[in-house]
């Protein structure tokens, strides 16, 4: 098999190392291209990616020379789509030990139309779930426990899962460059990172993606080394504050563009309700419930007591999305002409209605599946419409559901 790794990869060239070292000593008798972005690193990515370069023809790199950095939303579709040269290519994280066999059992699985995730042996540094295998062999690369590692998988862990597999997604996953392409890749509306993930991963299930998850395939995984724990801006355990600040405004976005916050299975397979045409209107409204509310429709009508407060808010979240704000809050004398209307009055609103009305309209409208009106506490619903619009969110090439600013 030919496959191009797609690694970006920004202050951590210890683990790209540890990484590339494994890849090299474990990828078998497959022929691997490992595409690398440097993301404006000073810690001397530059250099050792031009000497890796030299000696190793199987290995390219580009560097983004800043003065920001572009992050990996932006730099798995460059390397996807201007450096690797094989069909079929793996995101591939840079704090990811790729063990003896992965590719054998990424190899047998993987087909057109077909997602393959290799399975993570990770240190116990985030909650347990039944898609990985938390096992401590180092949190560094200084003091990863090779031997051991190698002996255990070997050994305990092999037989017993060598043909288990099940379905879903997440890195490492090796993909058809062609399926990836089709829907446009990843989304930057996320740059630049947290969340990519999910988005792509939604758009791809739209699109009739079949995910397998193989056990027989595995990378012991560090975690998080790229921005949550990098060593260079915050410590193994704590999540930085830049990592904070993104993971909050992509995650708004996503609500913004999905309609719903994140959803999969406990496999980590997407779960993906409908999305709709929702309006709010919103009675005594006030800048900090405008904040709360806003990413939750697509559009939102407000009477406020300080009216000053609307425009106040647009002029500070929208440096934070592409979607324009001032296009999505309108006073609420202006007409609405959603497809679904929420109806409420601020004051009224609870912690309770937001958490289970709020954000999880997409579950209660497919339930009530009729036009008409209908009531929940203090929140009138008028259904005009059941149309749905997630499949026009599955291909960037021909849509983006943001109004960006000019």
């Amino acid at each position: 098999m030919k496959i191009s790794f797609i690694q970006p990869s920004r202050n951590n060239l210890k683990y790209l190392k540890w990484s590339y070292d494994s890849i090299r000593k474990n990828q078998g008798d497959h022929e691997v291209e490992i595409c690398v972005a440097d993301d404006f690193s000073d810690d001397g990515t530059n250099e050792w990616c031009q000497e890796t370069s030299e000696k190793d023809p199987h290995f390219k790199w580009i560097r983004n020379h800043g003065p920001t950095r572009k992050g990996h939303t932006i730099l798995y579709d460059e390397l996807v789509n201007e450096i690797a040269s094989h069909d079929i290519c793996m995101i591939y994280h840079a704090d990811m030990y790729l063990c003896p066999g992965a590719l054998d059992a990424v190899e047998k699985h993987i087909k057109e139309k077909t997602i393959v995730s290799l399975t993570r042996i990770e240190p116990p540094l985030h909650p347990d779930g039944p898609e990985k295998i938390l096992k401590g062999f180092g949190v560094e690369p200084e003091e990863f426990e090779e031997g051991k590692l190698l002996e255990w998988f070997t050994s305990d862990y092999g037989y017993e899962n060598i043909t288990k597999t099940t379905e879903g997604i997440f890195a490492p996953w090796a993909f058809w460059k062609k399926d990836f392409q089709e829907i446009g890749g990843h989304d930057p509306l996320y740059a630049p990172q947290s969340k990519e993930d999910s988005d792509i991963f939604n758009r791809f299930q739209l699109n009739g993606i079949e995910f397998i998850q193989t056990w027989e395939g595995c990378v012991y995984h560090m975690t998080c080394r790229g921005s949550r724990f990098n060593p260079t801006i915050t410590e193994v355990g704590t999540a930085s504050n830049e990592w904070v600040d993104q993971n909050l405004k992509s995650s708004r976005n996503f609500i913004r563009k999905w309609g719903h916050f994140v959803k999969h299975d406990e496999m980590m397979k997407p779960i993906i309700p409908p999305k709709y045409d929702i309006g709010f209107i919103v009675h005594d409204c006030s800048k900090q419930i405008l904040h709360a509310l806003e990413p939750w429709c697509s559009d939102i009508y407000i009477a406020m007591p300080n009216p000053t407060d609307a425009n106040s808010y647009i002029s500070e979240e929208q440096k934070n999305t592409k979607f324009d704000l001032l296009k999505r809050i309108h006073p609420i004398s202006e007409k609405p002409y959603n497809n679904i209307l929420v109806e409420f009055d601020a004051s009224k609103l609870t912690e309770d209605n937001f958490n289970q009305i709020i954000a999880n309209l997409s579950e209660i409208i497919t339930e009530s599946n009729e036009v008409g009106e209908f009531e929940l506490d203090s929140l009138k619903i008028t259904i005009n419409s059941l149309e749905t619009y997630e499949k026009e969110l599955i291909n960037l090439n021909e849509n983006k559901p943001y109004m960006e600013v000019s």
